[in-house]
C-alpha cells in the first residue's frame, strides 16, 4: 500500500519535468528570435522555412519535426511518450511566446534576452532529458543514423547541424553571435541542469530514470 503514493510521486514528478522542459524549451527559443543576434542550429533552418513559406515558426517546427520522425522508420528508431510531446508542444509554446514576448531593442536589452534564452534553454533541456521519456525527433535522427552507420555522434552531430544552418541561413534564418555562443555553451549548461534535475529512483524499486549523463544527447527541437 505504502509502496503506491512513491511510485506515483515519482512517475508525476517525470511528467512535470517532461512537460515543463519542453514548454520553457519553446519559450527560450522565442527569446533568441526576440534578441536578433541568432538562433540555434535547427531555428536557423525553421526560421528561414517561415520566412519563405508564410507559416509561424512554430508550426514549421512542428510540421518539420513531424517529418523527422517519420526517418526513423528505417533507421528502427522507437518514439517515447517524450518524442510525441516534443513534436506537438515546443512549437506551441514557442509560437504563444512570440505572440506575448515583443522584439528587444537596445543592446542591453538585446544581451538580456540572448543570455536568458541561452540559459533556460539549457535548463529547458536538463527538464527534459532528465525525465527520461524518449528523445526528440531530431536527436533519434542522430543517434539512429549513428547506430546504422557506425560513425561517431559527434561527426553525424556537426554534419546535420552544419547542413541545417547553412540551409536555414539561405534560406533567411538569423546566424549570428548568439548561434557560436549557443554551440559552445549549452553542453555545459545542459549538463549543468541534467545533474541538477536528475529524477532519483522510486523507494519501491523502480528503475533510476536519469542515472549518469547521456552521452553527446542535447535536445533540438
Amino acid at each position: 500500500m505504502s509502496s503506491h503514493p512513491s511510485r506515483h510521486g515519482h512517475l508525476a514528478r517525470r511528467l512535470f519535468q517532461l512537460y515543463a522542459g519542453l514548454a520553457l524549451y519553446g519559450a527560450s527559443s522565442a527569446l533568441l528570435v526576440r534578441s536578433g543576434f541568432g538562433l540555434e542550429p535547427w531555428n536557423v533552418l525553421h526560421q528561414g522555412l517561415s520566412e519563405r513559406t508564410g507559416l509561424s515558426m512554430g508550426v514549421v517546427l512542428t510540421v518539420l519535426g513531424a517529418a523527422v520522425l517519420l526517418l526513423w522508420i528505417p533507421l528502427r528508431q522507437r518514439p517515447g511518450l517524450g518524442t510525441v510531446s516534443n513534436v506537438l508542444l515546443i512549437g506551441a509554446a514557442m509560437d504563444a511566446t512570440l505572440m506575448v514576448v515583443p522584439e528587444a531593442h537596445g543592446t542591453v536589452l538585446r544581451v538580456v534576452a540572448t543570455t536568458a534564452g541561452i540559459v533556460l534553454n539549457g535548463a529547458a533541456t536538463g527538464l527534459y532529458i532528465a525525465a527520461r521519456f524518449g528523445p526528440g525527433p531530431r536527436d533519434g535522427l542522430m543517434t539512429g543514423l549513428h547506430r546504422r552507420t557506425g560513425v561517431s555522434i559527434r561527426l553525424v552531430r556537426t554534419v546535420i547541424e552544419v547542413t541545417v544552418v547553412a540551409t536555414g541561413f539561405v534560406l533567411g534564418g538569423t546566424v549570428g553571435v548568439a548561434t557560436l555562443l549557443y554551440a559552445v555553451t549549452i553542453g555545459p549548461i545542459a549538463q549543468l541542469f541534467l545533474r541538477l534535475f536528475a529524477v532519483p529512483p522510486a523507494s519501491d524499486g523502480l528503475a533510476v530514470v536519469a542515472a549518469g549523463q547521456p552521452r553527446g544527447v542535447i535536445l533540438r527541437p
